[in-house]
């Protein structure tokens, strides 16, 4: 292949390489390296590039094989290393504990607002909102009509929202 073929080369296929790059790499500045050493290893091996039927394919598997080489390394890089976020490929996705302990706490103060409502209020809003029921289901339980039942379930939430905000200000 003559420097010619492969200069066209590189400008048919380098915006396909990099966003095949990109979408794996989700980096600019790491795929365009990415698509920099596909290219030098593809011109190293420059003799034997007229053995393969697509150039192009081959390129689309060294630069997919090189990103996927490139996401493996990081996750073995050592905590505390200088570069970059190491720390967030350690990170647990999950709630921390104290996350946990808030939504706790948080939950308990919810449910004693609830269970301190008037009995229709609080049969409402544990029916709809804890247990998941729909209005006709709950109309029924009641003997309350439907819209009887949707204005006493917004009066029971803003007492509970306003009991909660009450409590948060103290």
């Amino acid at each position: 292949m003559t420097r010619a073929d492969f200069n066209n080369l590189v400008h048919k296929i380098s915006r396909k390489l990099y966003g095949l790059a990109y979408r794996i790499l989700r980096d600019q500045e790491g795929s365009e390296d990415a698509v920099q050493e596909v290219f030098v290893k593809l011109w190293k091996m420059n003799k034997k590039l007229e053995e393969y039927d697509s150039v192009d394919a081959l390129a689309v598997t060294m630069i997919r094989n090189h990103c996927i080489d490139q996401l493996r390394k990081q996750k073995f890089i050592e905590p505390g290393d200088s570069n970059s976020n190491t720390f967030a490929l350690y990170r647990d996705p999950g709630p921390t504990p104290h996350e946990k302990l808030e939504r706790s706490e948080t939950s308990s103060i919810i449910n004693r607002i609830i269970d301190n409502l008037p009995e229709i209020y609080r049969d409402i809003i544990r029916l709809r909102d804890i247990e998941g029921l729909e209005y006709e289901e709950i109309a029924n339980k009641t003997g309350q009509n439907i819209n009887t039942l949707r204005v006493n379930l917004s009066r029971a939430r803003k007492s509970v929202r306003d009991e909660y905000k009450r409590y948060c200000n103290e």
